[in-house]
């Protein structure tokens, strides 16, 4: 029996393995395990069932068309074949394509952005801008064949014929799509502004579609300084950029429709509100002018003198008339009570007393109210109501009722 090496082995397996039909390419269910993605960009994974585990690999060349994000515990379907990798004396599948089961990768793919982007707030309403009123500069971001461009341009012209069209054309699908539609809305953004934009364009499957799903595409939409309206695919199309965009339209023909106003209706409606209020300020002024006429008729506009200054000079004159007795009548009863108030001083002054024969005593200035106050041979002066005597005591004493 011969002897063989480990390498020769293997590589006999390895022979065997892809030498088989059925190996070459198979489709096998199973949950993901272990999924790593290495800086080589190659993918490696296990594959595994109730009892049983399959090593995979992708390599770069597919892993990087993936558009949903494997995460273990996914239930997925691998396509590829069996191979051995020699070095290890291991057996795995080679992945050509991997897709979750029960749904499209593109689906999955889709909701996993949507969910990513929207945590972001790319989505938020807060970020939307409103479209301008009368745009004069619009740009135009599709492809430069199909019926978009064409409806755009019609509907635009057709509702205002001075509205400015500013193309860039681009790539709506396929390799590079994305990139290129990125690119020309910064390029608005940078290099050409105009008042909105409109990014879409005709229908199409999700494949189709796709490049307006593209995480690149989202961000560039959020970030542009510009109103956009994303007009992809048909009524019934929906993609990430609707979401982005400030304004979504069901069709290329009505983003057209809402970025454009209608000049012709405008201007029939600024006719209708202009017949609208002339008729309105006439009938005013008719009024007025009756309003007027009737006014004129009344006395009190014939002779305002009469009628207006008259009874208010009346009525002056009368207050005027009140004021006066008023205050006759006021002053008279304060002169009868400060008659009588001076009388009534005049009783009690002493001078009146004097009269009657008293006299006031004073010795050196100083009124003398009691005999105790003078002394023998103190010079006194009697004050009398029509003069003064100077006299001097002699003797001085208690009087009878014992008094000082």
């Amino acid at each position: 029996m011969a002897i063989h090496g480990v390498s020769e082995v293997n590589r006999f397996i390895k022979g065997l393995l892809q030498g088989e039909p059925a190996l070459r390419r198979l489709m096998v269910r199973g949950e993901l395990s272990n999924f790593k993605v290495y800086a080589s960009g190659h993918a490696y994974f296990t594959l595994k069932d109730a009892t049983s585990a399959l090593k995979c690999v992708m390599f770069r060349s597919r892993a990087q068309h993936l558009r949903f994000r494997p995460e273990n515990g996914q239930s997925v379907i691998a396509s590829g074949g069996i191979s051995v990798y020699e070095r290890d004396g291991v057996y795995q599948l080679y992945v050509d394509s991997l897709a979750p089961e029960g749904q499209g990768a593109l689906a999955q793919a889709l909701a996993q952005l949507k969910a990513r982007l929207a945590a972001e707030g790319l989505f938020d309403e807060a970020h939307k801008q409103p479209l301008p009123f009368f745009p004069r500069r619009i740009g135009v971001v599709t492809s430069i064949s199909g019926a978009v461009l064409r409806d755009i341009y019609h509907v635009s012209k057709r509702r205002d014929p001075s509205v400015q069209l500013v193309l860039k054309p681009v790539q709506v699908q396929g390799e590079g799509a994305a990139a290129q539609i990125a690119d020309a809305i910064r390029f608005f953004n940078e290099k050409v502004p105009v008042d909105v934009l409109i990014v879409g364009r005709g229908g199409g499957s999700m494949e189709d579609l796709w490049a307006f799903n593209e995480e690149v595409v989202i961000r560039a939409v959020y970030a542009s300084r510009i109103p956009i309206i994303s007009a992809v695919g048909h009524e019934t199309d929906f993609t990430l950029a609707d979401d982005a965009a400030d304004v979504r339209a069901a069709t290329p023909s009505q983003a057209a429709e809402l970025a454009v106003p209608d000049t012709q209706g405008l201007r029939q409606h600024v006719q209708s509100l202009a017949i609208r209020l002339q008729q309105a300020a006439l009938h005013t002024i008719s009024r007025k002018r009756d309003a007027l006429a009737y006014a004129m008729e009344r006395p009190v506009l014939e002779h305002p003198a009469e009628a207006l200054l008259a009874p208010r000079q009346q009525a002056l004159d009368q207050a005027i008339e009140r004021f006066q007795r008023a205050a006759k009548t006021c002053l008279g009863t304060k002169q009868q009570a400060m008659d009588d108030a001076m009388k009534r001083l005049e009783l009690l002054s002493p001078v009146h007393v004097m009269r009657r024969g008293y006299a006031v005593i004073e010795r050196e200035n100083a009124p003398v109210t009691r005999a105790a106050q003078v002394h023998a041979g103190d010079v006194l002066t009697l004050r009398f109501a029509d003069g003064c005597v100077m006299a001097e005591a002699r003797e001085t004493g208690k009087n009878s009722r014992g008094g000082k």
